[in-house]
């Protein structure tokens, strides 16, 4: 992509972005109910004052639109050099940098977490892209990268891990009453509040979150178990050390891990980034490129 197509590129988010205030202001929008506000119309009422919606769209303009705009232009410019120079992110790293996340969402639903992933990969991708262009030409010696890689390689390696539920109970009889009714279309939630023994977890819906399956927190049999159902779905009862237990799996993470060579790149970019004492903006980046953009010089 030529620099002149970048402009091009940026011109053209920043028209969209300038022709949907444009609409707003002269279409309005559909605020749902079958509502939709024009120009004129109030978006709030406090006493005898009111804020009309073209107050609003143009404070959103104003105090948001120059940060929106320069973040836009931060990702194109990153993105157009990333291309140019080859810098390509693996897709074990943001494998790696996914599962990180994921392990800190609570339960989502399949469509939800479709929308985070893609972000988070977009995010990472930009992250680690900006990290080696703003480091390019920082020598970092080989013996330094080893060192730190001997010392620290194992945080770089994600371990597998599950997020689980259960509803443990005293006695297969009840057990397979509570199956039954899961079964039946009963929510697995409801039903660990109503019949579960484990006080820790049954206010949670039985709800035990993301577990590293090496951790001794995790309860013996389960990772068995949960190894052979899908996820999104429930178990038979079995026999745990606490009672008989019907498991939820959430989602399964796999483990992944890397070797010297895979992580060198990333080692050395952060490396020199700490060397620099340097903050994670593109600003310096803009020196590149040829950037005409609405705010102009700074």
């Amino acid at each position: 992509m030529s620099k002149k197509l970048l402009l091009g590129v940026i011109i053209i988010l920043l028209i969209t972005n300038i022709a949907t205030l444009l609409i707003w202001r002269n279409e309005g929008v559909n605020v749902g109910d079958g509502r939709k506000l024009s120009s004129n119309d109030e978006v709030a009422i406090i006493g005898n004052d009111d804020i009309s919606f073209a107050q609003w769209s143009d404070s959103l303009r104003n105090n948001y639109g120059k940060k929106h705009l320069r973040s836009m232009i931060d990702q194109a410019v990153v993105q157009q050099l990333a291309a140019d120079k080859g810098l390509k992110i693996s897709d074990k790293v943001i494998a790696r940098e996914i599962a990180m996340l994921t392990t800190m969402q609570g339960v989502t639903s399949a469509s939800t977490y479709e929308k985070l992933e893609k972000q988070w990969e977009e995010d990472i991708t930009y992250r680690y892209q900006l990290e080696m262009l703003l480091t390019e030409g920082t020598p970092i010696p080989e013996q330094e990268i080893r060192n730190h890689y001997n010392t620290y390689g194992d945080q770089y390696n994600f371990t597998s891990s599950m997020q689980i539920s259960h509803i443990v109970v005293d006695n297969m009889e009840t057990a397979n009453k509570v199956y039954q009714e899961l079964e039946s279309g009963a929510s697995f939630k409801l039903l660990a509040r109503e019949y579960s023994i484990d006080e820790s977890s049954k206010a949670e819906g039985g709800y035990l979150g993301f577990i590293y399956t090496t951790s001794q927190f995790f309860p013996n049999g389960y990772a068995e178990v949960a190894e052979n159902i899908e996820e999104h779905s429930y178990s038979k009862p079995f026999v745990a050390d606490d009672g008989v237990v019907i498991l939820y799996l959430h989602r399964k993470l796999p483990s992944i891990t890397f070797t010297y060579e895979e992580m060198k790149p990333y080692i050395k970019s952060e490396l020199a980034l700490h060397k620099q004492n340097q903050s994670l903006d593109a600003t310096p980046l803009w020196e590149e490129m040829e950037i005409d953009w609405l705010y102009g010089e700074e």
